[in-house]
């Protein structure tokens, strides 16, 4: 899995070992307002990147870092199923606000139109402003389908 490289950030495989700073970076439990569960800790976000490194080729990871700070500030993911995408994007709540988000999703959608992916899909709760917003920077756009109580969000990328 490529290392993704932009002006304002890096989207790192996603390792074991970024479970530390991952954790404290995904401690607010708001950011599960819209997805359930609660914040893991260190040892317990260690055992899921451990099994997301191993798991199948199309689970795709990557932790998100801030080039001006230095720092891990959140994550990105794929989960790619033949020419398609489900993609996935959480900032830290206080780094939110600063198009990082959004830098990170676009990054991802490239990335992946490169490899060939001719649909990124995301599913996005109703309510949940900001990642609409992300979607739609990202060239996403809302279908009638639902999933789980989500909109399904859409990009066909042509002659991918």
């Amino acid at each position: 899995m490529d290392r993704i490289d932009t002006p304002v950030l890096v989207l790192l495989p996603l390792r074991p070992e970024h479970a530390g700073e991952m954790a404290a970076v995904l401690s607010d439990p708001g950011l599960h307002t819209f997805t359930g569960g609660a914040p893991l800790t260190a040892q317990e976000l260690r055992v899921r990147y451990e099994r997301l490194a191993a798991g199948p080729p199309g689970w795709r990871n990557w932790v998100v870092w801030w080039r001006a700070e230095e720092r891990l500030v959140g994550y990105v993911q794929a989960t790619i199923d033949g020419r398609s995408a489900e993609i996935a994007w959480v900032i830290g709540t206080p780094w939110q606000g600063r198009g990082l988000a959004t830098a990170a999703a676009k990054a991802l959608v490239g990335h992946l139109a490169k490899e060939g992916i001719g649909t990124v899909i995301a599913h996005i709760h109703p309510d949940h402003a900001a990642s609409a917003a992300v979607a739609t920077s990202a060239g996403l756009r809302p279908t009638d389908q639902w999933h789980d109580g989500e909109v399904r969000w859409e990009l066909k990328i042509p002659y991918a």
